[in-house]
């Protein structure tokens, strides 16, 4: 049984809180821009805006838009009103400045990287694009934690697919079997991760359940005891 050298981690809703800041964030953005006269409240803006972002996410992540493209199509369906390229990068630039107003680590993630630290090496595989990550990394001030980062808008292929995670492989020069991925989502993370070869954990940290056969924690912290034990974990839903 291989030894697991290195951590491969999502960074959305695993390391960086991304929901409270989207939602702190897209408040904060109506109350400055106006509440588009479609909804009533604030609260139901919010709540489409998120609909919103995972369908059109989903385009990008099928290759039926770009990273840029799918930020204006957000923007023209949430106002409902044609934008030109130029406007929808404006409106969605500010959006944007207060999304990151609102941005945070999770608590126990550096905690975690530091418990880790001397036996793990650790990179960074998001279905996202890389200037973006990287910039949320270095404001959260834990770039340098990670050896290298990979996002699907370079590779031109996103998880689950098995081709995204051997690239991660390929760049930290491990077998998968060497590799544990850590994500929030229970398919595209854990379970892609365990289909590509890697150990795949599944981090539930809203205490979701139901996935009995992923190995399953509800944060950081009962990382390093995983590690720590690797039976390749046992059975797999008693880490919550």
């Amino acid at each position: 049984m291989p030894t697991i050298r290195a951590v491969l981690w999502d960074v959305d809703d695993t390391l960086f809180d991304y929901t409270s800041a989207a939602t702190t964030g897209m408040r904060n953005h109506l109350a400055a821009e106006g509440l588009p006269v479609r909804y009533g409240t604030a609260e139901e803006a919010v709540e489409d805006w998120h609909r919103l972002t995972r369908r059109h996410w989903a385009r990008f992540a099928d290759g039926e838009a770009t990273f840029e493209g799918q930020r204006r199509d957000r923007a023209r369906e949430f106002l409902d009103r044609p934008l030109d390229d130029e406007a929808a990068d404006a409106w969605f630039g500010r959006h944007v400045a207060h999304f990151e107003a609102a941005w945070a680590l999770f608590p126990d993630v550096v905690p975690a990287l530091d418990a880790l630290a001397a036996g793990h090496r650790h990179a960074v595989l998001s279905n996202s694009a890389l200037h973006h990550q990287h910039r949320k990394l270095e404001v959260l001030g834990v770039r340098d934690r990670f050896e290298t980062v990979l996002c699907a808008a370079e590779l031109g292929v996103s998880k689950p697919d098995a081709a995204a995670f051997h690239t991660a492989c390929e760049a930290l020069e491990l077998d998968p079997g060497e590799v544990m991925y850590v994500g929030d989502e229970p398919d595209i993370d854990a379970a892609g991760a365990i289909a590509a070869g890697l150990v795949g954990v599944w981090l539930d940290r809203r205490g979701r359940g139901g996935r009995p056969e992923l190995a399953r924690i509800t944060g950081l912290a009962q990382l390093p005891g995983l590690l720590a034990g690797d039976t390749r974990f046992g059975a797999p839903d008693t880490f919550g």
